[in-house]
């Protein structure tokens, strides 16, 4: 069999089943297979596979069809325009997380920041991207689990930021050594009877995916512990999952009855970024819809 007949199949093998950019992944795996570049493929397309090359091809694309995630097969995944390592101790980072990326560079861009922590790391996908395009900028991450922490060492050894970004375990902000400008956190915040009924922790880490009986759990403890780790004047950036923008909005001004609350929709239109600002000069944006 031929790189081209190899590829062919997978994809119609892929396209049967329903997995999207069939012919995309079908590069991917084979690519990865073979340890080759995109040129050096289309340049062997007439190249005859050998036998444990097959082999090696066929495992990998029983494994996309068991519902494994591509990043984790091939152990990449790109954010922000930069390539992270993953394993299957983090979650794959979601394009619509690079929306609490563009929002808290907005912010630092507008204010005087020092030091901004990114609460659950997870693979450092966050806290590398701001630390890149932040120089100046002490960043702080912080993670419950120690493989994660691994995953995320690794990242910020590769993108040369290793000696701005503090890696910090434990639980939501009680690692944290000093209050910071600005807290981000994608925390999780699946419905509990989600995780389970989907199986989505089939692959996944169940720990990053659970938010509790209504998702919010982890966010709630998150919110009822900013006022002694932000310092005067800082801000907060949390993701949420669809229709729980309005629920956290509440919790954050019943908290915090004079801050500014800012809802942030994806490019699907899900508000997903929910932010905790200081009273701007007029009245708090949310205050009337929220009452």
């Amino acid at each position: 069999m031929t790189l081209a007949q190899a590829l062919r199949e997978a994809a119609a093998t892929f396209e049967s089943r329903g997995i999207e950019d069939p012919r995309l992944v079908a590069e991917l795996l084979l690519r990865h297979a073979l340890s080759i570049s995109r040129v050096r493929l289309y340049q062997e397309l007439k190249r005859e596979l050998a036998p444990r090359e097959e082999a090696g091809f066929g495992r990998l694309i029983e494994r996309c069809l068991s519902g494994e995630p591509l990043a984790y097969i091939t152990g990449h995944r790109e954010f922000y325009g930069l390539d992270f390592y993953v394993d299957q101790s983090v979650l794959v980072p979601r394009p619509e997380t690079e929306l609490l990326v563009e929002r808290a560079l907005a912010l630092a861009g507008e204010r005087n920041m020092a030091a901004i922590a990114d609460i659950g790391t997870g693979s450092g996908a966050v806290a590398v991207s701001l630390a890149l395009n932040l120089p100046q900028v002490r960043i702080y991450a912080t993670d419950v689990s120690a493989p994660a922490l691994k995953v995320a060492r690794f990242n910020c050894r590769r993108h040369g930021v290793e000696d701005r970004v503090c890696l910090l375990k434990g639980d939501l902000l009680s690692p944290l050594p000093e209050p910071v400008d600005l807290i981000v956190a994608n925390l999780p915040y699946v419905r509990e009877e989600e995780v389970s009924s989907k199986g989505l922790a089939g692959f996944e880490p169940a720990l990053a995916l659970s938010g509790g009986g209504d998702g919010l759990d982890k966010i709630r403890a998150l919110c009822r512990g900013l006022s002694k780790e932000l310092r005067p004047g800082g801000g907060l950036l949390l993701e949420v999952g669809m229709g729980q923008s309005q629920a956290v909005a509440k919790l954050l001004l019943s908290l915090f009855p004079e801050a500014d609350i800012e809802i942030t929709p994806d490019l699907a239109g899900i508000e997903r970024v929910v932010g905790l600002m200081p009273l701007s000069a007029g009245a708090k944006r949310l205050a009337g819809l929220l009452s």
